[in-house]
């Protein structure tokens, strides 16, 4: 046993992240890995080998700066191929990657910073004043900014430019963390969700072959961000399997469309406003999506008008609809369809099945097992647990399962329906509603474009069922006109109470809907 376990954490047999990169530059060589675009169009495209150079330069850069296995470095910076050199960087040396959502103020950085506490911070050359800001008076973070040398902070290029490109000697093995990932905190505080080598290489970028259908072929409009487990996640799971990712200068449905001709772009994973925005485009068309083989999505339900969009567009598509947690290293569940008709019981929430390596239970509050009620899952993908966080972190691994906090039905073909987080559900003169089939019947008029429900505080229903909605271009529906259409589809306890007509509806920057910022503005003591 001590030899094998010698040999596990080795270079002779180890699994780690900066372990399967060195190899894809040996064996990739000039495959591009990352396709760039700058706002002034310029293109650049970086290979498997030159990622790997280019990260084993940043690794030897740090540990220079005394930063090394066990620590954490952060970044904050928007989609740039200098973030995967930083975090495959600091895989290399044992150190975990967590990213900064650069829509964050000081004080959210702050709060980030303090509780991660990283060894060393990398900054877009944009964000060092919030960074500042954020660390004054706290430990001595190293400082390197993607940018010029500026007071206490060292320049990237400068301190890469100075190492070798040698892959580093350094005692790394597949339960080191290799991320920190902050929840989008949709619901509360984020938490920093603890995330090893292991999960990937073991089963999360497996199940992306089996379960996403994802090949070293696949060139990927990639817009999710690297601050996120969606964006740092799968960007790990890719170019772990060897595949293409284009990251884009702007997220503009016009100039995204412009790209996915150019590039040839296969893939595209992100959440409904996205595809809705390209499919509301004038430039949408065969001309533009026609290389499209996937649409996945995930977060929220793509309008039925969205989906014949794209079918009439790409008819090669096909549309994944995938769940995950960052507590699950992200992929749960996968279900493929091409239009509405093709999903089980012509149920929108259904979420597919489960991926080869999560088992699932279905329990009702006395966790007893049911058909519907909150599911509870186990999987070698599991996360180490939250970071500095031990009571919330038994809260959620109870019982030899994750607790996921999300209700769903499963039929007698292991189907999975997603009804609601636990959270959201509203509980309205003794009833259960579910949000999201309010929001379904709201979606449902040809006037909507995006639907939000939520239960508000009242003294006599317990909870109001609330709706809010974004209308379409020159539309002119009224609320009353859309709980009318409401009242058409269901119970009349469903319906809402009250529809609040916005221009937007809060979302993270993965453009997940913020319940809880409607529940503060709109809702006095909400929680």
């Amino acid at each position: 046993m001590t030899q094998l376990t010698d040999i596990q954490r080795s270079p002779l047999g180890r699994a780690t992240l900066g372990d399967q990169l060195r190899r894809h530059a040996a064996t990739l060589r000039d495959k591009p890995a990352v396709v760039a675009y700058a706002a002034d169009g310029a293109r650049t495209v970086t290979s498997y080998a030159e990622l790997d150079a280019r990260a084993n330069r940043f690794a030897h850069a740090l540990l220079d700066l005394g930063v090394g296995r066990g620590d954490r470095v952060a970044v904050m910076a928007r989609n740039r191929v200098e973030t995967l050199v930083a975090y495959y960087g600091a895989l290399k040396v044992g150190a975990a990657y967590s990213g900064v959502s650069p829509l964050f103020g000081a004080g959210e950085v702050a709060q980030q910073l303090g509780h991660l506490e990283p060894e060393a911070v990398v900054v877009a050359e944009e964000f060092t004043p919030v960074v500042d800001a954020a660390l004054e008076g706290g430990p001595g973070t190293r400082r390197i900014v993607l940018g010029a040398e500026q007071g206490e902070w060292r320049s990237f290029d400068a301190l890469c430019d100075k190492a070798p490109d040698t892959d580093p000697d350094c005692d790394v093995d597949e339960h080191d963390l290799a991320q920190v990932v902050y929840t989008s905190g949709t619901e509360a505080a984020p938490k920093g969700v603890m995330i090893p080598h292991r999960n990937y290489l073991i089963s999360t970028t497996p199940a992306y072959t089996w379960g996403l259908r994802c090949l070293p072929d696949d060139v990927w409009l990639y817009v999710m961000p690297f601050h996120t487990i969606a964006g740092i996640g799968s960007a790990t799971s890719l170019l772990t399997l060897g595949a293409t990712i284009v990251l884009p200068a702007t997220v503009e449905a016009g100039a995204s469309l412009a790209l996915i001709r150019q590039e040839g772009i296969s893939v595209i994973a992100q959440t409904p406003t996205f595809f809705i925005a390209l499919a509301n485009h004038p430039d949408f068309g065969p001309d533009t999506v026609g290389t499209m083989e996937r649409c996945l999505t995930y977060g929220g339900q793509v309008s039925p008008k969205a989906i014949n969009a794209w079918a009439d567009a790409a008819p090669s598509a096909i549309w994944g609809t995938y769940w995950g947690q960052s507590e699950l290293t992200q992929l749960g569940s996968v279900g493929w369809f091409k239009r509405l008709e093709d999903i089980p019981d012509s149920d929108p929430t259904w979420i597919g099945k489960p991926v080869g390596h999560l088992e699932v239970r279905v329990v009702d509050p006395l966790g007893n097992d049911a058909d519907t009620g909150e599911m509870w899952c186990r999987t070698p993908s599991v996360m180490a647990g939250y970071f500095r966080d031990p009571e919330r972190t038994a809260q959620v691994l109870a019982d030899g399962w994750v607790h996921t906090g999300d209700i769903v039905r499963r039929d007698a073909e292991g189907n999975l329906f997603f009804l609601d987080r636990s959270k959201d559900m509203i509980k309205s003169g003794g009833l259960n509603v579910s949000s999201q089939e309010v929001e379904r019947a709201l979606q449902a008029h040809p006037d909507v474009e995006r639907a939000a429900v939520v239960g508000l505080p009242d003294d006599y229903w317990s909870e109001v069922v609330t709706g809010f909605v974004v209308l379409r271009a020159g539309a002119s529906t009224t609320a009353e006109e859309l709980r009318e259409h409401c009242r058409g589809s269901m119970a009349s306890y469903k319906v809402p109470k009250t529809v609040h007509l916005l221009p937007e509806l809060p979302t993270d920057p993965q453009g997940k809907l913020l319940k809880r910022e409607l529940r503060r503005v709109h809702g006095e003591g909400a929680q």
